[in-house]
């Protein structure tokens, strides 16, 4: 491999994690937040009408996910990756801002709530954008036989993210007072955030687009939403059924966690972050291993593995959990699942990425993947909170996760087994002229 081929991969998988974690941070820190947000913004009588405003505001930004994933995706397909990651991640900093200044509804009264769903909107559009067109990058950069560990970093900085929101929500409730929690600390999560937006503007600002997408710009079709629904319905739908079980449970088993922590178990607020921080610890490390692993032993067989074992331990771990609940059971059950799912979470995007050819892949990732994750994603806190309220057991959000699992565990064994070779044509002619 030259010199400037490995310095493209290494500014690519920089340029991919960076904004990726910087738009899970931001979810992830909102989700964490939740109940704090839900006093100040959206104050109401009832303490889980406010919760169910408050996760209705993190749900509607999914709305918007479509939206951004269709117009960034093709517009990462025609303009290229670079042009495309850097206008989404100038996007996401802005709506961080918005976030991170907006006055409470003691302040200003329904204009409070209403700047929250604006920049949730906005973070929505763009985050919208974020999945489909840095997984490309991270695949079409990376060598044809590390597909599966390049990109893992996807959803290794997705955990990262997690992990960091998740510290940060520790530390700001372990370390602050009730009363300044509410006052201004709850702000500091997102102005940790606004400082990563312009360094993840530079570094992308200043990259260089694939030979993949540059060579299936001279050569293959324009990317449009019916090339890609003529000669790539069955993937769509295939992507589409894989990512539920990604989204299903970050949403209600990482993010929705320590709500459901405090409002059903009873358990601490502040402690209930160490069980997120140990389970995306977890993933974290164990993603690049088994996407590594995927690029010898295959994608499909490694995943279903991954899924039928976390369908199979989810339902007792929770069962076992609300018995007795305590935060050392809470660590071990998220740990637990952390590691199962982890078997999943490695091969993601390499097996994503591979369904669909380079002239429409970043529209077909952003697609399958934004429309899985606002119906099934978004809301999954707001209809979790209703199952429990309605059903009365604490154990609803198992079944939920159970349901996104099964789904996904269909789509991947309708898959089919192929990796288009845009890129191996490429690397076989630059091998070709670097040995000559």
């Amino acid at each position: 491999m030259s010199k400037a081929a490995r310095s493209l991969n290494t500014r690519a998988v920089a340029a991919a994690v960076i904004g990726n974690a910087l738009e899970w941070y931001d979810f992830t820190v909102f989700g964490f937040l939740t109940v704090v947000i839900a006093e100040l913004f959206f104050p109401s009588s009832s303490d889980y009408a406010s919760i169910l405003l408050a996760t209705a505001s993190f749900g509607v930004a999914f709305v918007m996910r479509p939206v951004g994933g269709i117009v960034l995706g093709l517009y990462a397909d025609r303009a290229g990756r670079k042009a495309a990651l850097s206008l989404v991640i100038a996007l996401m900093t802005v709506g961080i801002l918005l976030l991170a200044v907006a006055p409470t509804y003691s302040a200003i009264g329904i204009g409070a709530p209403l700047l929250i769903v604006l920049g949730r909107l906005l973070q929505g559009f763009s985050a919208g954008g974020e999945f489909g067109s840095s997984t490309a990058l991270l695949i079409e950069a990376a060598p044809f036989s590390k597909r599966g560990f390049y990109g893992s970093w996807q959803m290794a900085s997705q955990a990262a993210a997690l992990l960091l929101g998740a510290v940060v929500g520790a530390l700001v409730t372990r370390g602050l007072a009730p009363e300044a929690l509410k006052s201004w600390g709850w702000r500091v999560p997102f102005i940790v955030g606004l400082i990563i937006g312009p360094i993840g503007f530079y570094i992308r600002r200043n990259l260089a687009d694939s030979e993949a997408f540059l060579h299936a710009k001279q050569t293959a079709r324009r990317a449009t939403l019916r090339e890609l629904f003529t000669h790539h319905s069955r993937d769509v739908l295939c992507g589409l059924g894989s990512v539920v079980a990604l989204t299903v449970t970050i949403y209600v088993l990482i993010s929705y966690l320590p709500t459901f922590a405090v409002k059903e178990l009873k358990l601490p607020y502040a402690d209930s972050f160490t069980a997120v921080i140990v389970g995306n610890l977890l993933l974290m490390v164990l993603s690049p291993v088994t996407g590594a692993w995927s690029d010898r032993i295959g994608r499909k067989g490694l995943s279903l593995w991954s899924l039928v074992l976390t369908l199979a331990l989810i339902y007792p771990l929770f069962t076992w959990l609300e018995g007795g609940p305590s935060v050392s059971k809470l660590i071990l059950v998220q740990a637990t699942l952390s590691v199962a799912l982890s078997g999943y979470y490695g091969p993601f995007g390499a097996m994503m990425a591979e369904l669909f050819p380079a002239n429409v892949r970043s529209t077909g990732l952003s697609l399958a993947y934004n429309f899985a994750v606002m119906l099934f994603g978004g809301f999954g806190p707001f209809i979790v909170t209703w199952l429990i309220r309605t059903t009365g057991s604490p154990l609803a959000p198992t079944l939920y996760v159970m349901c996104g699992l099964a789904v996904s565990i269909v789509a991947v064994a309708c898959m089919p087994a192929k990796r288009h070779a845009d890129l191996d044509a490429i690397r076989h002619r630059t091998s070709t002229q670097e040995v000559r």
